[in-house]
């Protein structure tokens, strides 16, 4: 018996990759609820019974490629200082709220949570990743005594990051670096007065 796991044919790893980037990409166009499996094959080239082969429902596709959002996301910047390391993590948050496919595609996802637990199961493992390189930082910052041991690491990436989804879904407003620099400045000045 062989140690090695069975190899899968690289076609059929081509038309599975075929198939998530074309759900990506026309959920991004016209969200989870606009999203047909007929559209998929139609765009992608492949067999509906095809792809009923690899995802036995249209939401088993959604949720495979909602997550390909979950990047990968390194160690989040080490400057030295807590609000070095904000700075830095906010202004790539910002870059990518106005650039990433997921940020026009994650409204529709928040959507669908609310109904469907598969869904909030997803929306759930992209806000963990999303949120992974502030939570790093702020416990680092614990470690460092720039922030007390007690700190809620929870409560701090939220007041860090709301203000950018904020601005991104609900007013549109610039995602600039003086926002970025007000949010920064303004949680942390909210700590040095905490009783």
């Amino acid at each position: 018996m062989s140690d090695h796991p069975p190899s899968v044919d690289p076609r059929v790893t081509r038309t599975r990759d075929r198939v998530l980037t074309t759900t990506l990409a026309l959920l991004t166009e016209s969200g989870l609820g606009g999203l047909t499996i007929d559209d998929v094959s139609t765009r992608s080239g492949v067999a509906k019974t095809t792809i009923y082969r690899h995802w036995t429902n249209r939401n088993a596709l959604i949720v495979d490629a909602c997550l390909l959002m979950t990047d990968q996301h390194e160690e989040p910047p080490e400057t030295g200082t807590l609000e070095g390391d904000l700075r830095a993590i906010l202004t790539e948050l910002a870059h990518l709220l106005t650039t990433a496919r997921w940020s026009s595609i994650l409204p529709s996802i928040v959507d669908a949570a609310e109904r469907d637990p598969e869904i909030a199961e997803v929306h759930a493992k992209l806000q963990a990743g999303h949120a992974a390189p502030m939570r790093v930082a702020l416990k680092r910052a614990v470690d460092r005594g720039e922030l007390p041991a007690d700190a809620d690491i929870s409560a701090l990436a939220a007041a860090l990051r709301g203000p950018l989804y904020f601005r991104r879904w609900f007013t549109r407003e610039p995602l600039d670096p003086p926002f970025v620099d007000l949010v920064v400045r303004g949680v942390l000045a909210g700590l040095e007065t905490r009783p």
